[in-house]
């Protein structure tokens, strides 16, 4: 008697749907705890709507940037201009939906450099000890010593006034703190049971680190960019006000602060309204990173 069996059913759709299951219960359980922190549900929020903005603003602006009309400067706000225009007749609500653009940029520039550099130079200096310890965190020593914004000046007047070179100033300026945090982390998990166990085992220095050191080190990293990106926004808003950020007619808020402070005991709206933009979102990162310290980091618990 011929016996026929039925072939293994394959388990990786299966194992696919449960990862996604899996997946998508954490995200929603991360979304979760972070609508239970109202600050936080605020700083999330009005980061959320910074970016539909910035996305879509041809759409959301009323008025072109750029476009001057000198019969309607220093027009209070209204119905027609709802943050009233400068001094050249520019509609500021629409310099500031598309000056919104510029800082994102700033930001997310800086952010994606800055993370990535000062974690690799932190993990190495805290795993290999020595002598790349000494010469890593002494230069890293030498870039903290100075206040980050006097070094961002000294760099953008080494490398003339633009967009470009300010991302550049901010992330020499900003990634010490990331390194020594991730020196730190490494420091703690470097004679960890689990990182000797694999060291036995054959594994690489570069595998110990990438596969099992810099997982453990993401968390504490992505809280402190978070939380730095409050102060990108105002160096880069500090550097646009001393005229070495972006370049006029560009709608960068800190340039708009400086070019209306002429006119601000009598024009309030000039100044007040992009400060309180720079203001209301550095504070919205701040509570950002608040609450994804309290839901990242264990020892918070």
């Amino acid at each position: 008697m011929t016996v026929y069996l039925d072939p293994p059913v394959s388990g990786k759709p299966h194992e696919q749907g449960a990862r996604v299951k899996r997946l998508l219960s954490r995200t929603g359980g991360f979304i979760g705890k972070m609508a239970r922190n109202p600050l936080t549900a605020i700083g999330g929020g009005i980061i959320f709507l910074l970016l539909v903005v910035a996305t879509f603003a041809p759409w959301i602006a009323p008025y072109h940037p750029l476009v001057q009309d000198l019969n309607n400067a220093l027009q209070p706000p209204g119905a027609q201009h709802w943050f009233g225009t400068d001094e050249f007749g520019r509609d500021i609500f629409s310099r500031l939906v598309y000056g919104s653009r510029i800082t994102l940029y700033i930001v997310l520039l800086v952010s994606v450099t800055v993370g990535p550099l000062g974690l690799l130079l932190g993990v190495c200096a805290g795993y290999f000890g020595g002598k790349v310890d000494m010469v890593l965190m002494r230069v890293t020593d030498i870039f903290i010593s100075f206040p980050s914004l006097v070094l961002a000046l000294a760099f953008v007047a080494a490398l003339g006034p633009g967009l470009e070179h300010v991302v550049i100033a901010i992330t020499l300026t900003a990634w010490p703190p990331i390194a020594r945090l991730a020196r730190a982390e490494t420091l703690s998990l470097r004679q960890a049971d689990f990182i000797s166990a694999v060291r036995l085992q054959g594994a690489s220095p570069a595998r110990v680190l990438w596969r099992h050191v810099v997982p453990l080190c993401l968390p504490s990293v992505i809280i402190r960019i978070t939380m730095n990106m409050a102060g990108i926004i105002l160096t880069a808003a500090g550097l646009g006000f001393l005229g070495l950020g972006a370049q006029p007619p560009e709608p960068e808020w800190g340039a708009m602060i400086s070019s209306g402070r002429t006119y601000m005991m009598e024009c309030w709206w000039v100044v007040t309204i992009p400060g309180l933009a720079i203001l209301i979102n550095s504070l919205a990162f701040n509570f950002l990173g608040d609450g994804l310290r309290d839901i990242l980091d264990p020892r918070s618990e």
